[in-house]
């Protein structure tokens, strides 16, 4: 189990972008994305055996000729203002039946992309991934942020469309981020690295639609693109947006009429304001949609 590099490139204390699959391969779509539009160049991989199973066997004449494994990868690109890390893991190592990272293989390969960061002067560490909101997908997805130091909370409030996740939709001080990017900032932390998660918001009723939901990862490369003065031409992910957008538009059309009706008023309803939004209404909504979900699991 280790880490291999390609190459041993002179870099300037650069920050790591992370991203993993999850809600909406939402932080996915937006790391991988700047990096292509950057034109990073890979630098090298963890070894998977440790951490996943292999995707498949190949054959040729009938022997067993290789396996093929998710990729853990890293890239690099050096910029005028500063450089860049990326890290891109096609799966999250996980012990149960679930997308999510956990236990001790999550804990080694968060230890595993630090390590790789530090060897390069890494100065902080970013993820990115999904906010499940209250929100409706006619409406430009907002960001939420978190830190791992108090000292990066300002920093934060001065991005563009961003908002703490602790003051989203009334959470109070309350809040928790599942898989990788909640460990990795965390074992930063641990560690003395600065670290920042950015979340693009999703409404919670597309939340367990297994599609892309390309329209937050377009959130989160506009605030990329500003706090690292990139020139990545806005609405890069537009025809993406666009087709998601139908299959979104579909899936909203499913819903019984009594839930689109309820879920309609979100439009309406001031977006800094989530007292407009009921408690009764929040909860009559998450049964019924939970209903209508397990009721198509059980039709599938």
């Amino acid at each position: 189990m280790g880490v291999i590099l390609h190459k041993e490139p002179e870099l300037n204390n650069p920050d790591i972008l992370i991203g993993w699959p999850g809600i909406g391969n939402i932080g996915l779509i937006a790391v991988d994305t700047i990096r292509q539009a950057v034109q990073a160049e890979e630098l090298g991989e963890i070894e998977p055996y440790d951490f996943f199973y292999p995707n498949k066997v190949i054959l040729r004449g009938s022997i067993l000729s290789e396996m093929e494994f998710p990729t853990s990868k890293f890239y690099y690109k050096r910029l005028v203002n500063r450089d860049l890390l990326f890290f891109i893991g096609e799966e999250q190592p996980a012990t149960r039946d679930t997308v999510y990272a956990e236990g001790e293989r999550a804990y080694e390969m968060a230890n595993l992309v630090l390590d790789t960061a530090l060897r390069f002067n890494c100065r902080r560490v970013y993820t990115y991934g999904a906010a499940v909101a209250i929100a409706h997908h006619t409406a430009p997805p907002k960001v939420w942020g978190i830190a791992n130091q108090p000292a990066l909370l300002k920093e934060i409030r001065g991005y563009p469309n961003t908002i703490m996740m602790s003051e989203a939709e009334g959470r109070g001080n309350e809040g928790s981020i599942t898989g990788l990017n909640g460990l990795m900032i965390g074992v930063a932390k641990r560690r003395g690295i600065p670290g920042i998660c950015l979340m693009g918001e999703i409404p919670d009723y597309l939340a367990r639609v297994p599609v892309p939901y390309p329209k937050a990862a377009q959130s989160l490369i506009d605030v990329v693109s500003s706090v690292f003065n990139l020139n990545i031409k806005n609405g890069i992910l537009s025809d993406m947006v666009s087709q998601m957008g139908n299959v979104v538009e579909n899936v909203y059309a499913q819903f019984p009429a009594d839930i689109r009706e309820r879920l309609d008023q979100r439009k309406i309803a001031a977006r800094r304001q989530p007292e407009s939004i009921t408690e009764e209404d929040q909860a009559w909504l998450k049964d019924h949609i939970d209903d209508f979900f397990k009721k198509g699991d059980k039709n599938a």
